[in-house]
């Protein structure tokens, strides 16, 4: 359908460097600028971030040193990048919550005060979650075929554990192999497989204040144990030991541990350091 614009809607996306928006850099700005005559302008820009991409970004991206090197920098593109998008209205995917927050950061890191606040923020995945219920009931009508309140009262543990389990006999039976041609969706009928396919983060602790990170070895590759999985090791995900390991922090800062304990983290959170510490004090036995 055709976009019903009163000013001009920029569609972009970026790649970063990671996720802080304090601390990381766009390497990747692609946008569709649509007019409101609907006529389109399409930019795929690359970008010198002015350090050394991730050996992770790399491999999720395929955006390497190599392809970024002799591209201009975010500063160096700022004013033009702000003249174009001046007076438009903006739209992604995520946007709300991270390319538009980003993106401003690289303006203001460029000395480029451009005000948002002044646009029409569209999020196409906000209007995905809200439009298509990702909640029980919505799962139950979507794999049983009856609308919950049907079979169900709503809100009592009782009745929403039986339409839970109903669910999961249900999507076995949906994705089970034979029924579903891609493979990528296909599930088996394996408690192992399904826990490592819930599986949305990389949280130690339920916090993730935490979280694992694979390993790698002085020229970058990634260690593996016997078995070929990657190795991982504790991470802090928080603070000003971000991105250092928990048990280096623990040898180099022994205070930090005796700070946490004291301080307002969850229960969990202190059970998993203690755990921690526990397991490197009795690997030096």
């Amino acid at each position: 359908m055709k976009l019903n614009l009163t000013k001009p809607l920029v569609v972009f996306d970026l790649e970063t460097t990671g996720l802080d928006i304090v601390k990381d850099k766009v390497i990747q700005l692609s946008y569709i600028k649509v007019n409101v005559d609907g006529t389109e302008e399409r930019v795929n820009q690359y970008i010198n971030p002015g350090r050394p991409i991730p050996q992770e970004v790399i491999e999720l991206t395929h955006i390497t040193n190599e392809d970024v090197k002799d591209q201009p920098s975010f500063k160096e593109i700022a004013p033009e990048l702000a003249r174009k998008f001046s007076g438009c209205d903006f739209a992604g995917f995520n946007s709300n919550h991270f390319d538009v927050p980003m993106l401003a950061e690289e303006f203001l890191r460029a000395g480029i005060d451009f005000d948002f606040s002044k646009c029409r923020l569209i999020d196409v995945q906000t209007i995905f979650h809200k439009m298509e219920r990702r909640n029980l009931a919505a799962a139950y009508k979507f794999y049983c075929g009856r609308k919950m309140e049907d079979d169900f009262r709503a809100h009592r543990a009782d009745q929403d554990t039986e339409a839970t389990y109903r669910v999961l006999q249900a999507q076995l039976d949906m994705y089970a192999p034979g029924k579903q041609e891609e493979p990528e969706r296909q599930l088996n009928n394996n408690m192992d497989e399904l826990s490592a396919f819930s599986k949305t983060n990389d949280n130690v602790d339920f916090a993730g204040r935490i979280i694992w990170k694979e390993m790698t070895d002085n020229q970058g590759k990634k260690l593996t144990d016997e078995k070929g999985n990657p190795r991982k090791c504790e991470i802090f995900n928080f603070g000003k030991y971000k991105g250092y390991s928990v048990v280096d922090v623990l040898h180099r800062d022994p205070g930090y541990y005796s700070w946490m304990l004291t301080s307002d983290f969850t229960y969990n959170t202190k059970q998993v350091l203690t755990r921690i510490r526990l397991r490197e004090f009795n690997n030096k036995k």
